[in-house]
């Protein structure tokens, strides 16, 4: 199932809860232990200026946008075999709406 729009507020809270301790979304806010999310949308992995990514995200070449996003979300050590990012997924998919849609306002 592709992305749909979700709630906003409510991926907000997931970013808060479950993305905010490894990134920032703001321009010019640095990098923690993962990337700055700002201009996320309509980029390719591995490119943030700055952060030392494992080659096989930098390798991985795909465009972020909605759907791709909610594929890595689900699972991200499936859908980029050796990133180094920790986190487990996000299972639901209407967590992974909230997130995406929320995501895509804040990091613009």
């Amino acid at each position: 199932m592709p992305f749909a729009s979700g709630d906003a507020g409510k991926g907000a809270t997931l970013f808060k809860t479950r993305c905010a301790q490894c990134h920032t979304l703001g321009a010019g806010e640095g990098n923690k232990v993962g990337p700055n999310l700002h201009g996320l949308i309509g980029r390719k992995t591995g490119q943030v200026e700055g952060f030392s990514y494992t080659s096989a995200n930098v390798n991985k070449g795909v465009v972020w946008g909605e759907d791709t996003l909610f594929e890595y979300l689900e699972n991200p050590k499936k859908y980029i075999p050796g990133t180094k990012m920790a986190f487990a997924g996000l299972k639901k998919e209407k967590d992974r709406n909230d997130l995406i849609t929320h995501l895509k306002e804040a990091t613009k």
